[in-house]
């Protein structure tokens, strides 16, 4: 059947239609702008300040999200959720923006689930009021909807930083935002000191994010001066807990703002099954209206301090939370450190507060206008009533006006508009008294708006009055990294040597040095296997393991059952769950991750790499693309911290001698090394052996003055049939 279609460049197709919809996730979804607000949270506050829910009685949540439809295209849900996340009942903002009756779950709780929208009802919070002053002054843009119906603003004009106050995270196409919270009093203050000193040290006055779930923030100085100029790092906070001594539990009270009660319980759960927890004999998750309470039950003689030490490094009762402060600003995705971010909102607050002002001149001065006119009726009332009063055609009164007192239209219409009842010498003075005060107001204003130093005047007086109204006092509490106690993995893994025996079939035994001496029996192992290494070592060391596949495998060897020689121990494909097919080729247990591995491939190059390299902060369990898969690999070699001899050889029969220092350190994991024996008519490495080992009298024979070099054929006294061996 013949098939009609028109071919497409697979590029032209994704610039055509996914680049839109990227575009469209990133400016108009998932990241904030300079206000500190998405799209979503935008049009459903303006939806609620034009039903007038700034002030009053509150009104049924379902009524906001059906009018907030007519700016956001979005389902019922979809809105109301969006809501739930800003109202004081759900605590996960430090100055919510919805004051909120009925149950709308909790931040630090997943499983809560919040009401129903018919059954919970909402109204704006009175910070809303600093959010929306001067709303109606033409400070900020407005555009159409999505269907040209109604307007709605593009920004909001915020009296406050925002943006830094309340938290903000989102994932967009390629990229996402997630900016912590900072408490509105020190923010107001850093802000100030900003737009007096643009160098000021902003930490002296905000030294440090702060979440509405409190907890602890563990300070590093050089991380958040790294956070405060880069928007991006990362810190930790801990939970805060008390200890009854009269019940023996400990009461966890407030969790880091970026886990949540049950991820707690089901990591302290899964640590009890396996037995790394033995000291708790029930956990509680003990909230209610009143808050967070979770409990955990305490065996006797148990000491909490050391206790909540160790879960704070094994449980989410301490996390990080990563900083990657990432807005629009003028619709382009922007990273920025918290000084970048005030510079930005204050620039953004004087083009609101001078378009603010701009409209108050503007209003006052019609206002003058029409004053100055009805000044001027004041010289002759009578004149003004027989003018409307002789006057054949109503179309002639305000020419007539015009021409009898020379004044213009607009000001025609105005006395023309007076009831006969305010047309008396008492009334046109009263408001004829304000002319002299609003030209005062108008030039002080015309005076404010000239002057960029004033401007920020006014916008500092304004945050003062902010933080004095709405400022709170920090929820999180600030320690120095340094003085809190930090769990050591190793003071509670028992210390002991022990041997690990690696066989060719991948099995491996961890035999404690003292069940190695008193066992009189022989290694048991399947049928064809052998040992191909054993390396004494320590329970508290790591085991590196490396693959036929590129991969490193990592354990930590204390999570290695002991084993015994009469036991074929453990089988490495099922331990560390490899790949079909994929054979582990060498393990080495190393502490520090000192000394360096040498890499002999069939191509004629090695490559040396640091043990270092494999050394990762994160504990991972496997690394990729550990070595050069270029060539197949001949023998892989721990060279420790010494230079080392070795005999190098073909399968051409031929031999080089190679001292390790000619072969240069690399760092990067995947280096093909360099070229140390030449390949040639085909030939390939077959062997590297040390020296010690390889039976070679005449060593000076294969050496040469420098690398790459093709070797010598090996003398007949040097063949491996002609030495003498004891097998």
């Amino acid at each position: 059947m013949e098939q009609n279609f028109t071919p497409q460049r697979i590029t032209d197709t994704l610039k055509d239609n996914y680049m839109p919809y990227a575009m469209s996730v990133i400016i108009s979804r998932a990241i904030p702008e300079i206000d500190g607000f998405k799209p979503s949270h935008r049009k459903l506050l303006y939806t609620m300040y034009k039903m007038g829910l700034l002030s009053g009685a509150r009104t049924k949540s379902a009524n906001v999200v059906g009018q907030t439809m007519r700016l956001n295209p979005h389902g019922d849900q979809a809105i109301y959720e969006t809501m739930v996340r800003l109202t004081r009942g759900h605590e996960a903002l430090l100055h919510p923006f919805v004051d909120s009756k009925g149950n709308f779950g909790k931040r630090y709780s997943r499983d809560m689930a919040f009401a129903a929208s018919r059954y919970t009802e909402v109204k704006l919070d009175g910070i809303c009021s600093e959010i929306f002053a001067d709303m109606d002054k033409n400070t900020v843009e407005f555009v159409d909807n999505y269907d040209a119906t109604m307007k709605e603003p593009t920004l909001l004009p915020t009296a406050f930083p925002n943006i830094l106050v309340n938290p903000n995270e989102g994932i967009a196409v390629g990229m996402a935002s997630q900016i912590a919270s900072f408490n509105l009093k020190e923010v107001c203050a850093a802000t100030i000191a900003y737009m007096n000193d643009e160098f000021a040290d902003l930490s002296e006055v905000m030294p440090a994010p702060d979440f509405s779930t409190g907890g602890i923030l563990l300070y590093n100085k050089d991380e958040m001066d790294k956070i405060y100029e880069s928007g991006r790092g990362s810190f930790k906070l801990r939970s805060v807990y008390s200890y009854d001594k009269k019940n023996n539990c400990i009461e966890i009270t407030e969790i880091p703002y970026s886990t949540s009660i049950e991820a707690i319980i089901e990591k302290l759960a899964e640590l009890i099954k396996a037995g790394k927890i033995r000291e708790i004999s029930d956990v509680r998750d003990e909230s209610d209206k009143s808050g967070l309470k979770l409990t955990l039950d305490l065996k006797r003689g148990t000491d909490a301090d050391a206790l909540m030490t160790r879960l704070f490094k094994m449980t989410p009762l301490e996390a990080s939370f990563g900083c990657n402060f990432n807005l629009l600003i003028h619709s382009r995705p922007v990273v920025l450190g918290v000084r970048g971010i005030i510079a930005e909102w204050v620039n953004f607050r004087m083009e609101c507060v001078k378009r603010g002002l701009a409209y108050d001149i503007e209003q006052k001065s019609a206002k003058l206008h029409l004053l100055e006119g009805l000044k001027k009726i004041l010289l002759d009332i009578d004149k003004a009533i027989s003018i409307i009063r002789h006057t054949e055609q109503e179309a002639m009164v305000i020419p007539n006006l015009m021409r009898g007192f020379e004044i213009d239209q607009i000001q025609a219409e105005y006395v023309a508009d007076i009831k006969l009842r305010n047309l008396n010498r008492e009334y046109i003075l009263k408001r004829t008294d304000d002319i002299e005060n609003l030209k005062d107001e108008i030039a002080n204003l015309q005076k404010t708006l000239g002057s960029n130093r004033l401007v920020k005047k006014l916008i500092a007086k304004q945050l003062e009055g902010i933080s004095k109204k709405y400022g709170i006092e920090r929820k999180t509490k600030i320690v120095d990294d340094t003085e809190v106690e930090h769990f050591n993995a190793k003071e509670v893994v028992a210390d002991y040597a022990l041997t690990i025996f690696f066989t060719k079939e991948n099995y491996l035994k961890k035999v404690p040095a003292i069940s190695l001496r008193s066992s009189g029996t022989e290694h048991v192992l399947k049928e064809g296997d052998v040992i191909l290494s054993a390396n004494e070592t320590n329970n508290r060391f790591d085991l590196v393991m490396f693959s036929d596949r590129q991969n490193v495998y990592k354990t930590r060897i204390c999570d290695l059952p002991d084993g015994k020689v009469s036991k074929m121990g453990e089988y490495l494909p099922n331990l560390l769950q490899m790949e079909p097919g994929e054979k582990i080729l060498f393990v080495i247990p190393t502490e520090k991750y000192e000394g360096n591995m040498l890499f002999s491939f069939e191509n004629g190059k090695m490559a040396k790499v640091p043990l270092a390299a494999y050394a990762t902060k994160t504990n991972r369990k496997k690394l990729t693309n550990a070595y050069y898969g270029g060539s197949k690999l001949v023998k892989m070699l721990y060279l420790g911290e010494e230079e080392k001899e070795f005999i190098v050889y073909s399968n051409l029969g031929k031999a080089l001698y190679l001292h390790t220092s000619k072969v240069p350190l690399k760092t990067t994991k995947t280096t093909q090394g360099v070229q140390v024996m030449i390949s040639k008519k085909g030939s390939v490495v077959q062997n590297i052996e040390p020296v010690e080992t390889c039976g070679i009298e005449d060593i000076a024979y294969y050496k040469t003055k420098n690398i790459p070099a093709m070797g010598n054929f090996l003398k007949d006294e040097d063949l491996p049939e002609k030495q003498i061996t004891l097998f």
